[in-house]
Formats: C-alpha cells, structure tokens, sequence
C-alpha cells in the first residue's frame, strides 16, 4: 500500500505551545488528536535554527553546511538530489504551498543577486517538485498576517484576502479538491506562522488574539529571561491556534475525499523561538533576536506523526532531531535511501528498534555566530568560533566553550555551568561528543580551546 503524505510545518512555533507537550490553554485540539491516534516526539530539536538552513536540510537530508545553505540568502544549489526528486522517482505525485527560502542568493542582510523573494520561483529552482504549486520564496515578503500573494505552477501571481494562515490551506484544501487519485500524493504545507512579521516587528495573530489569549502563562524561560514575550505572546499564541484550526480543516478534508486513512500526516516546525532572550553576548555579532541559538527555546519544536504505521497514541521520549524527518518521509513512501540522507528512520525509534543507538542530537547555528550544539537527556554543551561573522562563514577550525546547562538541575537553561569545576568531568564528555559529530558531519575536527 502506498501511502499519501503530508508534511505540515509552521515556522518559529515552540514546542510548548500545543496541549499535548504541555500548553495549558486549548490552542490545539486538533495536533493533540492526532496525537491520541498516532505517534508525539516529546524530545523533538531543529539540527539548525534558521529558516533558510533549516529548509534546506528538509528538501535536501544534508547538513547546511554541505549544501552550502549555512544562513539565509542562500539558494538550494543545482546537482543535488532532493526530497522531491526521490519520491517522485518512486511514483507520487507532489503539491507545495507556502513559504520556499530557497530560490534567492546574495550577501546577509543585503539586497540579494538573484532575488525571486517577491517574484516567481522559476521551475529550476523548485527544488524538483513539479507539480501543484502555491508558493512565495519569502512569503513574510508578499503578505502580511492579513492578505498578500504567492505564484502558481504557471508563474501567475496568485492573491489571497484574509488571514494568512488560513490562506494558505486554502491552498492545500485547492489542491485536494483537484487531485485525481491516480498517483500517491507528497504535499507539503509551509505556514509561516507564527513567525514574526518583519517590516512589522511583530507576532501577527488574528484579530482578538490580545483579548482571547490574555490569561496566559509564559513559560518559565521567557517569564525569568524577559525579552518581549509577555507582550507578543498572546498574538503568538494565536497564531499556533490558527495554524491548528487550519490542520482539522485539513484533516476534515481528507476525511470528506476518503483520503484520511490512507494519508500520514507529519506535523513540525523548523525551529522555535526565543523572545529575544538570548543573544545578547558581545560575540555573537550584534544579534538580538528570536532564534540562532542552541537553547530550547530555539531548538525544542513540535513533532507528531499519525497514520500508517504511526499508531497508538504512543509518547517516545527519546531525543529525536528533525534532520531525520527527509529519510523518514521517504521510507514511507517505500524508498530506503541508506546514508545518502542524515538522520534515521524515526519509525525505528517509535517501534523502539533502538539497540545502540546514542540518545543525542546535534545542531549547526549561523548568523548570530558560527556555533556547534549537542544535547543529551542530562546536559546541553555548545561552542562558538571566537572572532567569526556567522554570516560569512559557516564552519571553523577552532572553537571556544558557549554554555553547559546541567539539564536534570536546570531544565530551563538559566545557569551557565561551562567555567565551573564542578562539571570538568560532564563538560569532557560532551566536548568528545561534539567533536564527534562535528567531524562526522563536516568532515573534520576542529580544536575547542580552553
């Protein structure tokens, strides 16, 4: 039986926003019953927490690094074989709607040499899919979180009125509504909420998000470390229950073509955000902003997976990244693409086939700084490179101690333990682990100085 997919991912969405990992408003009853049905990843982390690098890696299974798409501004380069080539190889047919981040080049922070943020996305720079296509290289460039456009398969710019989020599953509900039923299906589903609005430098949720979601809780990072959470979080928090209105209309879809039972929903985000409470270091390049950090706030995201043989409600607390989520995809799609792709096949680690395997996971930071993270169930360790524009580099040979969080002690990441004896031991360890996957995933190892 081959399967229809559907990759449903929102951009900047904390882990803790949703019910089933533990928001305590009901923002998303319809993640949390796909959750009841089929598989939650409550240890779930981004390998790279920028939304270039990271979509990137999801089209690509490699690291940022080797496709060279280390920061924004960067395109996907030609001569790699993606996510989408492979699956439409094994017979699907695919759909893509929202946000690419992958069709523009230039300098960080300057205008780009190839610029298709406002424009359309030509054919060559896809990425591969040929199929149905609603699609903005930058859509917090052509929208706002009311109205704006994207560009069809044709090149036609197609506007939309109303709320973004809802928008943009329109689009995906469109593509249902055509779709003939003679090949599997591979949709992808790109909302760029509840990312911040740039021009605007603001979370944009519905409106009367102030109002609806003014008994809120902050979580205990955001609430100590301040930032600008507890005046945007609210509308952040209205964005996230958008974005799950617009997956049970989804889900309702599916149900209403008799799609839903032969369809694997997968639910994620690229990264999560901090609030602007982290990044405040002289070195790390004057960057006061959401995300490129390894903390959790940045790096814990969302992550379900349900239908097929997803089932059970089941609750996996292993430490999961979601670099695993292109090879995944493409094992349910029957295609065992071996270690051309990084990651795992995360159904191993639902089914609990997990002999060996180390309880780790590992992420490349840009922009802010060139920065290497590794996390464990009981400590995260990250280094920097001393003196380097994240911008213009995306590796180093040398690196300096970031933070050590002792995360049995300290789950929220408050006390930076890197310079204390007390943790020489711990600190030893996880720099021998980091190293390891640093030349594992690059190719070579640097020096950590002390």
């Amino acid at each position: 039986m081959a399967y229809n997919i559907i990759f449903y991912f929102s951009d900047q969405q904390r882990w803790d926003t949703c019910g089933c990992f533990g928001q305590p408003l009901p923002i998303t009853p319809n993640l949390d019953a796909l959750a009841g049905e089929g598989v939650k990843f409550d240890n779930a982390f981004s390998p790279q927490p920028v939304c270039g690098p990271c979509r990137a890696l999801f089209q690509t299974g490699k690291y940022p690094t080797e496709t060279g798409c280390f920061r924004n501004n960067l395109m996907l380069p030609s001569g790699i074989k993606t996510l989408a080539n492979y699956i439409e190889e094994a017979g699907y047919e695919t759909a893509y709607v929202g946000k690419w981040h992958l069709a523009s080049d230039g300098e960080l922070e300057k205008a780009p040499t190839v610029d298709h943020t406002i424009t359309a996305i030509p054919a060559e720079l896809r990425g591969g899919y040929t199929g149905f296509w609603r699609t903005a290289d930058v859509l917090e460039f052509t929208s706002h979180g009311y109205d704006g456009y994207v560009f069809d398969e044709n090149n036609n710019r197609v506007d939309f009125k109303g709320y973004r989020a809802d928008c943009i599953n329109d689009f995906a509900l469109e593509y249902l509504d055509q779709y003939d039923g003679k090949k599997p299906f591979f949709m992808t589903v790109s909302q760029i909420e509840p990312h911040h609005q740039n021009d605007h430098n603001h979370y944009e949720g519905p409106k009367g998000s102030k109002e609806k979601y003014a008994n809120f809780v902050l979580p205990h990072d955001l609430e100590v470390l301040k930032g600008n959470a507890a005046e945007e979080y609210p509308d952040y928090l209205g964005q996230c229950a958008s974005l799950d209105e617009n997956l049970g209309r989804l889900v309702a879809k599916l149900k209403e073509k008799g799609l839903y039972e032969n369809t694997i929903i997968i639910y994620a985000s690229d990264h999560g955000s901090h609030f602007k409470t982290r990044n405040t270091d002289s070195h790390l390049n004057g960057y006061d902003d959401y995300k490129r950090t390894g903390h959790d706030g940045a790096l814990h995201v969302p992550l379900v997976i349900a239908g097929g043989p997803f089932t059970g409600g089941k609750a996996i607390q292993d430490l999961v990244s979601t670099e695993s989520l292109p090879k995944t995809i493409l094992a349910m799609a029957g295609v065992d693409v071996g270690d051309k792709m990084i990651g795992e096949n995360l159904l191993d680690v639902a089914e609990g086939r997990t002999e060996g395997r180390e309880n780790q996971v590992f992420a490349q930071i840009s922009e802010s700084r060139i920065g290497r993270v590794v996390r464990t169930a009981d400590f995260l360790y990250a280094v920097y490179a001393p003196g380097v524009n994240g911008g213009e580099k995306g590796a180093s040979d040398r690196y300096a101690d970031d933070y050590l969080y002792d995360l049995k002690k300290d789950p929220w990441q408050l006390e930076n333990v890197v310079t204390s004896p007390d943790y020489s031991e711990a600190k030893a360890d996880m720099r021998k682990r980091l190293l390891d996957w640093i030349e594992k995933a690059e190719g070579a190892r640097p020096v950590i100085m002390d």
